[in-house]
């Protein structure tokens, strides 16, 4: 190889130290960064599951017609560490799978199962699908108290049609020293 022509090599090509510490600096910045900002379902390494379980490997205790597994319908769910042992738990608002009608609605706290292969288990049932009530606005929340939120409506005699309830309250389900607590919002037009 030559020499390359003039008074030495170009500004550009000179190594520096200021340039190795800089670059040290830089990437010690973005390790420290990956370790604090992880994604909202991970846990730091304890080995432990960072998802909730999958509410369509769950038996629910719904009574459908016909008992088959796949008569379940799962319209909405959410997971959060409501008991903080690193392991996710999900909420699932379910209902029968018809073809016709507004079957009730019920919402199942799942865990993890005890075994690997084994089905998610029910862990709590928030709202059992025999009172005959359906949810809208279902949320699970996790930051500050954790929550299960919903507007749950239902119908004031048997004699109101089934396809229109006349009766409709905004709970939250607040885990509160161990458990869930039902919470009711107050009834529209109550002092």
């Amino acid at each position: 190889m030559q020499p390359s022509a003039g008074p030495g090599p170009l500004p550009h090509t000179r190594v520096r130290i200021v340039h190795w510490i800089a670059t040290a600096v830089a990437l010690a910045a973005v390790v420290g960064l990956s370790t604090v900002v992880q994604p909202s379902d991970a846990t730091a390494g304890t080995g432990t599951a960072t998802k909730g379980p999958d509410p369509a490997d769950a038996r629910y205790p719904l009574g459908c017609p016909g008992g088959s597994e796949g008569a379940v319908d799962v319209l909405k769910h959410g997971s959060a560490d409501f008991d903080d042992d690193g392991q996710r738990e999900t909420v699932a608002l379910v209902r029968c799978d018809t073809a016709t009608g507004t079957p009730p609605n019920g919402i199942f706290v799942l865990a993890h199962p005890a075994e690997p292969g084994e089905r998610p288990r029910v862990a709590e049932t928030l709202l059992p699908s025999g009172e005959g009530m359906t949810a809208e606005d279902f949320t699970v929340g996790e930051r500050g108290p954790k929550t299960v939120s919903a507007t749950l409506r239902g119908y004031s005699s048997p004699d109101v049609p089934r396809c229109c309830p006349d009766r409709e309250r905004k709970v939250k389900w607040e885990w509160k020293e161990g458990k869930f607590v039902l919470i009711p919002a107050p009834v529209a037009g109550s002092a």
